[in-house]
């Protein structure tokens, strides 16, 4: 790092969806110097697919301080049944928010930008990367700006958010193995004439799928599909398309009318073989894309910001013993959860598909076992909701390290909340602070330091800043 030359900024952010905007905000509260590129016109659209919010994602936002008032923005989601026999209890999961958040990705994208643009985040809409070099210190964006005229910045570290067509990891050479998992889907917001009898209603018949979940301000997000209706995306759409897949699949279309958006797409399963090449990065769609069932997409991107956020802070500040090993391991850790998902996203649609005797005979029997037997039942949720990830413990330490912290309630106060300083956090019995592991990438100046409420516990405890247990101690 010493032989760096000048950068106009720390680390450049392409893409100002959800992964980005986050990931930006914890760069610039950490100190660093931010710049964040958009292709698009500043301005959060409403026309956007993502309709939940996981529980494992409220709780990065509860370390950030912006869960409460997400949860003002829609509603709690603690049961939902599948395909008219699966029924996932979210309220056993081990949460403060066991539930899924019904609420539309544009008011997740208005908190993380208010957010990030309080921390100082250099905002450049309009703006688009057309290319990008790098050597051992610095990397180039070349991009394009509102008005057409190019220019290069400086930075320390890229990062692509940019979604699934990556400016960035085009630019990298990268191939997007995968294909396609399903065609000519159907989307559209409605309004509704009949209220339905869940807050989240999802069916099929073999032939035909579709979902119904609503937004919070009358509007409805309606996604369908009928494997008699498959044609290319740039075919047109109606509302009475949607309706005749809503009818075919949920037995009703609720009265759907007055539709302000509606679509067609498919779905892919893609995933970059690499996640680093060199100083740059890609999270979020950039890096995987896979179906929309099970809504793991905008909470697997988030949650890549957050291990990738705290990684290049320790890095940039000086603080990490080894960098390689540790910016190495963001690729180690979120490669293996984003291929986890598309395993899993993937399985849920195909069994939303099934239609043959046999493979819906096979989705009988699966969601009888997953109701009687609570144990895979919970692991398939933690898995969804993300609670149930862990990661590899780091070398000369084993379990809990690698593994989610629950909220804990401490004398200061609870975990989540002491995690909002974006530090380390180190709990450990009252006058007995222990000493840090060398590999430890914090300084012990920067330390949020608790203590148990229960005396009797003798245990140290690590936590990093997304919420993860480095290291215990006895």
């Amino acid at each position: 790092m010493s032989t760096m030359r000048t950068t106009d900024t720390d680390v450049l952010v392409i893409g100002a969806g959800p992964t980005g905007l986050l990931l930006a905000g914890d760069l610039a509260a950490a100190g660093l110097d931010v710049t964040l590129v958009e292709r698009r016109p500043h301005g959060l659209s409403n026309m956007t697919r993502a309709f939940g919010v996981h529980a494992r994602t409220l709780e990065q936002l509860d370390a950030r301080g912006l869960a409460d008032e997400l949860l003002t923005k829609g509603t709690p989601l603690p049961r939902a049944r599948l395909f008219g026999r699966l029924d996932l209890d979210l309220s056993r999961l081990p949460s403060r928010f066991n539930h899924l958040l019904v609420t539309p990705q544009y008011e997740v994208e208005h908190l993380l930008e208010r957010r990030a643009k309080d921390a100082g985040v250099t905002f450049r809409y309009g703006t688009e990367l057309r290319g990008l070099r790098q050597d051992a210190g610095t990397v180039t964006a070349e991009l394009t700006g509102p008005d057409g005229a190019p220019f290069t910045l400086d930075a320390r570290h890229l990062v692509g958010t940019d979604g699934v067509r990556s400016a960035v990891r085009t630019a990298l050479n990268l191939p997007f193995p995968g294909s396609s998992v399903i065609r000519s889907m159907v989307l559209a917001d409605v309004r509704l004439t009949e209220e339905p009898g869940r807050l989240f209603t999802v069916s099929g018949s073999g032939d035909t799928f579709a979902f119904l979940a609503p937004f919070g301000d009358g509007w409805y997000r309606v996604m369908g599909w009928s494997r008699t209706r498959q044609v290319a995306d740039s075919e047109p759409v109606d509302l009475d398309e949607v309706r005749e897949i809503a009818r075919r699949a949920l037995g009703t279309d609720f009265g759907m009318h007055d539709p302000r958006w509606i679509s067609r797409f498919h779905s892919d399963e893609r995933q970059a073989p690499a996640y680093r090449v060199g100083r740059v990065f890609l999270a979020g769609d950039a890096a995987h894309v896979h179906s929309p069932a099970g809504g793991q997409g905008m909470n697997t991107g988030l949650q890549d910001a957050a291990n990738l956020s705290w990684k290049l802070t320790a890095v940039l500040r000086g603080e990490a013993p080894d960098p390689e090993a540790l910016l190495d391991s963001y690729q180690s850790e979120r490669h293996p959860v984003g291929a986890m998902v598309l395993r899993s996203s993937g399985a849920i649609v195909r069994l939303a598909m099934a239609h043959t005797p046999l493979t819906r005979a096979a989705r009988a029997l699966a969601a009888r076992f997953l109701n009687a037997v609570r144990p895979a039942s919970a692991r398939a949720m933690g898995m969804i909701s993300g609670i149930g990830i862990a990661y590899a413990p780091p070398a000369g330490s084993g379990r809990p390290a690698g593994r989610r912290a629950p909220d804990v309630r401490l004398r200061e106060g609870r975990l989540y909340e002491l995690l909002r300083a974006g530090e380390f956090v180190l709990i450990a019995p009252a006058g007995e602070p222990p000493t840090l592991p060398g590999t430890a990438p914090v300084s012990p100046a920067r330390l949020v330091r608790a203590t148990w409420t229960d005396p009797a516990r003798r245990t140290a405890v690590l936590v990093r800043p997304d919420g993860y247990v480095h290291w215990t101690s006895r």
